[in-house]
């Protein structure tokens, strides 16, 4: 009995000796060295598997590729650090001295365009308008010597036709003329003042035509020089980085849009101009055939043998009952 006594006893005291221990706190080992900075460092540099515990070795390759993200992104922050104002006037302001030449002299020739379409819209508009109203009268004039009564208060080119019709008569009476040689002469000279009046209106289209010719191509040899530079500084920036590209090549295309500017315009100008004036020389055109019908009117009134409308309608009328 004592001897299981005994053992019964041991059993309890081992089984109440854990349970005593997780009560008690961990005291920290005094022969324990400090964690020092670099060991800290190397502990947290070093990989260890969790199953193995093995060390686990860097790839060759891992630290190339954190250098180029990191130049990448070195690149994209100096691309967005760069002052580029994408504004026609900020591209404007950046661009190389002859692209900027460029674009003065293309400004300068849509502003002559321009100036000139004012100028001749204008000029034409007078020169029909006093061109129609002396055809007007022409038309219902029964002589030249109405014609020139009626006239004497108008301007433009249709007086200078009367002008030269006058001067022509003048001159053929001073000896013998013929009919025929009287009309020839004041023809030539009315077709002579229709070319010089032709030719006056035309002055400044051929302006028009030439810069709606040219412009484009420099534009385009603004834009040509505006993307060699770009490309130059791309080679020595040694990055293709579209952020650092795009701006110096969107400011040599604003070359060839300056060019697209002054030639368009220009361009339909010049056509429109061209249609205004084939309509006034037909009006000129127009006078004077009416200039020419009312000097043959007058020759043949004066002509001593020859015979009025109402005794070529008497002749006629006998004829045709004498026919029937």
């Amino acid at each position: 009995m004592k001897i299981q006594a005994r053992i019964l006893g041991l059993l309890v005291a081992l089984l109440l000796v854990p349970i005593a221990s997780a009560n008690e706190p961990v005291a920290p080992l005094a022969d324990e060295p400090p964690v020092t900075a670099a060991a800290s460092d190397a502990a947290a540099g070093a990989a260890v598997d969790a199953k193995t515990g093995a060390e686990l070795i860097p790839l060759p390759g891992a630290a190339g590729e954190e250098a180029g993200l990191s130049e990448l992104a070195a690149e994209q922050e100096t691309a967005a650090g760069l002052p580029h104002d994408l504004s026609p006037w900020g591209m404007y302001l950046a661009a190389d001295w002859v692209v900027k030449s460029v674009m003065i002299g293309l400004l300068l020739a849509s502003v002559l365009t321009w100036a000139i379409w004012i100028f001749k819209a204008l000029q034409l508009h007078v020169a029909r308008h006093r061109a129609r109203s002396i055809l007007q009268i022409l038309v219902n004039a029964e002589s030249f010597a109405d014609a020139r009564q009626y006239c004497a208060e108008q301007r433009g080119v249709g007086v200078d036709l009367l002008g030269a019709t006058a001067h022509e008569l003048q001159l053929s009476a001073q000896g013998p003329a013929s009919d025929d040689g009287i009309k020839e002469r004041v023809a030539a000279r009315l077709d002579r003042v229709q070319v010089s009046a032709g030719s006056h209106m035309s002055r400044g289209t051929g302006v028009l035509a030439t810069i709606g010719a040219v412009s484009p191509f420099v534009g385009l040899f603004g834009t040509v020089w505006g993307i060699m530079n770009s490309f130059i500084g791309i080679a020595q920036s040694q990055t293709t980085n579209l952020a650092v590209v795009a701006p110096g090549i969107a400011e040599a295309l604003l070359a060839t849009a300056f060019g697209l500017v002054a030639a368009i315009p220009a361009v339909v100008i010049y056509n429109h101009f061209a249609r205004a004036i084939g309509v006034y020389r037909s009006v000129l055109g127009d006078i004077a055939t009416a200039l020419l019908i009312l000097v043959s009117r007058d020759l043949d009134r004066r002509h001593p043998g020859g015979r009025s409308l109402s005794d070529e309608r008497q002749t006629v009328v006998p004829m045709a009952r004498s026919a029937g």
